[in-house]
């Protein structure tokens, strides 16, 4: 896990840790248009986040499962499986409730207060036999920037920030998560949208 590790860093920096990042309509990379990305690791080594709003409803939980040679039970939670990104597309990452206080495993990177992720299989094989973390959802790759590389798109108005709430994390209304983020942030998507490209 060492190399999201969360690193404060200097602390005259903005730590994004837990942030949400929402997508400009300027956004050029159209992998990322009109996205919402929970930031997992930030330090001056770069930043990797998940995709919150793009859902795969073509990879079904007990499709990974078997992939991976788990053998589901009846008590199985189905969880959501999403697009979190264009980086190791074949690299799972689970996010999920925690106690806000404890320790946190190896291969578990707590992003702040209740919320975590986490990488190793344990986690999937305790969901398939309906265990684990009550709230929980699977990410199929990330999102990664190099040092200097998101606060240089953010300088370049292609990215706002908000809070990383757990409607953004773990709930199911992706059509409207972009719009709840940027009203949370006190902006009318509508007039966000119709101003896009008049500059």
């Amino acid at each position: 896990m060492s190399e999201f590790d969360n690193d404060p860093g200097d602390p005259g920096e903005a730590n994004l840790t837990g942030k949400v990042l929402i997508a400009m309509p300027g956004m050029a990379d159209p992998r990322f248009q009109r996205s919402v990305v929970l930031v997992c690791a930030h330090s001056e080594e770069g930043a990797m986040g998940l995709v919150l709003n793009r859902p795969l409803p073509e990879i079904g939980f007990g499709d990974l499962l078997e992939q991976l040679g788990i053998e589901a039970d009846e008590d199985a939670r189905p969880i959501e499986v999403r697009f979190g990104g264009p980086v190791e597309p074949g690299r799972g990452f689970v996010l999920h409730k925690v106690p806000e206080h404890g320790n946190d495993p190896e291969g578990r990177l707590r992003i702040g207060g209740a919320i975590a992720m986490t990488t190793t299989r344990d986690i999937l094989e305790d969901l398939a036999h309906g265990q684990g973390p009550e709230s929980a959802v699977l990410a199929l790759g990330y999102a990664g920037w190099g040092p200097g590389q998101l606060e240089d798109e953010m300088l370049q108005n292609g990215w706002l920030t908000g809070e990383g709430r757990e409607d953004l994390i773990f709930g199911a209304d992706h059509d409207g998560k972009w719009q709840s983020a940027l009203r949370a942030q006190g902006i009318d998507p509508s007039l966000l949208s119709a101003a896009a490209g008049r500059a």
